[in-house]
């Protein structure tokens, strides 16, 4: 298999051509040397191998639909790895949207949760779905396309997404989601408010007088909770810097808290602990760094008192950002390592993020970023059991995987996936979209290519 990718990595096709065939011969072979075996069970296993083994054929299925041998071969480009990302969007987000737009989500969506916890996750897990959504399609939704299927596309989901905050936030709706009831709305009140200040014009802006009055007072709600000593600290500070973008008063104590907790929890290069300890997982990109680059950004205009920290937060992400795009294997698949694994491809928000502003760090080039990204969430979003029969989200992370679920994860979890769709933001011409496809770093090492030494961060 290394040989084959490396292969690919080439540009050989004449040396696949010939390792395809041998792979083929060999695997048909051992399935036809072991009929017994097979009708007594170890049937299906064989054939799932022998249908992977014919499918590398065409590994762009499996590896270079993501960047891997298209780009060696120059089929992929940016524009069609654009309409494959709007095509997950699509995939993804209609069933959300559409039913928030009527006010139906409460009725229509299913709240998968662990055994017993579905009654009390009902009571949070659509304002999970509709934020943690909204705040990965923001930068899109504010973006100006050049026409066509995608502006179409993006106009119509601007009203959904407006309507469902209307009715979201209006008591009187059957969709109201419950501001401040649980310790959870707090969580996802801080997505929302990201979604916020990522589209100020289509989220905020124009929203109608009530609406407004109406997200107003749903944040002001979510501060009868109170955060835990750990990421938490974040949501409350979302929340505060949006209510201090709105206009309205906001509680710098929050905001405070919050930024110097973080400052003494950093670890060194480019990690912060998620509280007083380091804990193996992606929060660091979840939420923590994110988030907090956007509170600093959001409340700047309002208060300086935080500025001179900016620079060193962004050298810390732009040092995550480099250890996340490392972390893509050349077959699209990153390490299962740490809680909410059922966010899925949503573990590469910060990286997005950096792209999205336009400041990965030096080596890493948007081009490779989206390579990988588009690797990874084809791998995920295609695997089987990703979606339910009626297209909403299961838990997993390669496919459905209930077990996999921590106890606050349900349903609307699933949509911090969106966060990975920040570059949408970008226009078409930026270099992201624009550039010629290139191999991200572990595609090049794994290939055998030579490539400079990787160091810590000193920030």
């Amino acid at each position: 298999m290394y040989q084959l990718l490396r292969a690919f990595a080439r540009g050989n096709r004449q040396r696949v051509r010939v390792m395809r065939q041998h792979i083929i011969r060999s695997v048909t072979k051992s399935v036809q040397g072991d009929r017994k075996v097979a009708e007594q069970g170890s049937g299906f296993a064989r054939r799932e191998f022998l249908k992977g083994a014919l499918a590398l054929g065409a590994v762009p299925g499996v590896v270079g639909a993501a960047g891997l041998a298209k780009s060696s071969q120059g089929a992929t480009t940016g524009a069609s790895d654009r309409e494959y990302w709007l095509q997950v969007v699509k995939k993804v987000s209609d069933p959300v949207l559409e039913a928030l737009s009527s006010g139906q989500l409460r009725a229509k969506m299913p709240v998968e949760a662990g055994p017993g916890l579905s009654e009390a996750r009902s009571k949070s897990t659509h304002l999970e779905a509709m934020g943690r959504l909204l705040c990965g399609l923001a930068p899109w939704l504010e973006n100006s396309v050049s026409g066509g299927s995608e502006r179409q596309m993006q106009s119509r989901y601007r009203e959904w997404a407006r309507a469902g905050i209307r009715f979201g936030t209006d008591k009187s709706s059957a969709d109201y989601m419950n501001f401040g009831l649980t310790p959870q709305s707090l969580v996802d009140a801080a997505f929302l408010a990201l979604a916020i200040v990522r589209a100020p014009r289509e989220l905020w802006e124009k929203l109608d007088k009530g609406t407004q009055a109406n997200l107003v007072k749903a944040f002001k709600d979510t501060r009868s909770v109170l955060p835990g000593q750990n990421n938490w600290l974040l949501f409350s500070a979302m929340v505060e810097a949006c209510l201090g973008f709105m206009g309205e008063w906001w509680d710098p104590m929050r905001v405070d808290y919050a930024i110097r907790q973080h400052q003494q929890w950093f670890v060194g290069d480019g990690t912060y602990g998620d509280g007083p300890h380091f804990h193996w997982d992606y929060y660091n990109s979840f939420v923590i760094q994110p988030m907090l680059q956007q509170v600093l950004e959001t409340i700047e205009p309002k208060s300086s008192a935080w500025s001179s920290l900016r620079p060193a937060v962004l050298e810390r992400a732009q040092r995550y950002a480099a250890i996340q795009e490392r972390l893509i294997s050349p077959e699209g698949t990153f390490p299962a390592i740490g809680r909410s694994l059922a966010y899925r491809f949503g573990a590469f928000h910060l990286l997005s993020d950096i792209a999205l502003r336009r400041k990965l760090p030096e080596g890493v080039s948007p081009e490779q970023v989206r390579g990988g990204l588009t690797a990874v969430m084809r791998r995920m979003i295609e695997m089987p059991g990703t979606f339910d029969a009626n297209g909403w989200l299961t838990i997993g992370f390669a496919g459905h995987q209930p077990s996999i679920g921590e106890t606050y994860i349900s349903t609307g979890s699933c949509y911090l996936c969106a966060a990975a769709w920040l570059p949408l933001g970008l226009p078409e011409m930026d270099v992201f979209w624009s550039g010629a496809a290139k191999p991200w770093t572990g595609m090049k090492v794994w290939s055998g290519q030579d490539v400079p030494p990787d160091h810590a961060s000193s920030a």
